[in-house]
């Protein structure tokens, strides 16, 4: 009779880890980001040839960004030091809430890039949607800044 229970006891574990696995990793389609929470900078500044205006904002929403991530990932931490496991229906609730801060780090990340994109001309905008074309991402709608050419003077 003690192994019948042990069995059941680790298939329930089992099951409530696969539950968990299958909440947290749900499929999305991929956006197109920039990542500029990330070590590609140089790359972004180069392949777009972003002026001093639009690395200012960059580096600006970078630190932004580093502040509201390392916020939520403390969030995380302490989510998964302090949330019971004991049971299916904990792991459930541990998995929807973590679901939930995960999206949060997207959403920060996502908003950092539309607000960068947002500075980007019409040429380093069509540059951008070439991009994501050729990588099959979905690209970031924003309307592309008209920048005033100023007149020579005569």
């Amino acid at each position: 009779m003690d192994s019948n229970f042990k069995k059941r006891y680790m298939l329930r574990k089992l099951y409530g880890s696969m539950v968990f696995l299958m909440l947290f990793t749900s499929v999305n389609a991929q956006n197109c980001t920039l990542d500029i929470g990330g070590k590609n900078n140089e790359a972004i500044k180069t392949i777009f040839q972003l002026n001093e205006e639009q690395i200012s904002t960059m580096e600006a929403l970078q630190g932004e960004l580093e502040v509201q991530t390392k916020d939520i990932e403390g969030q995380i931490e302490k989510l998964l030091a302090e949330h019971p496991q004991s049971s299916e229906e904990d792991l459930i609730k541990l998995a929807e809430k973590y679901k939930v801060l995960q999206q949060q780090l997207v959403q920060a990340a996502y908003d950092s890039d539309k607000k960068l994109l947002s500075l980007f001309n019409s040429k380093q905008y069509e540059r951008y949607l070439r991009l994501c074309n050729e990588a099959i991402r979905i690209p970031i709608k924003v309307i592309p800044k008209n920048y005033e050419i100023p007149e020579g003077e005569d």
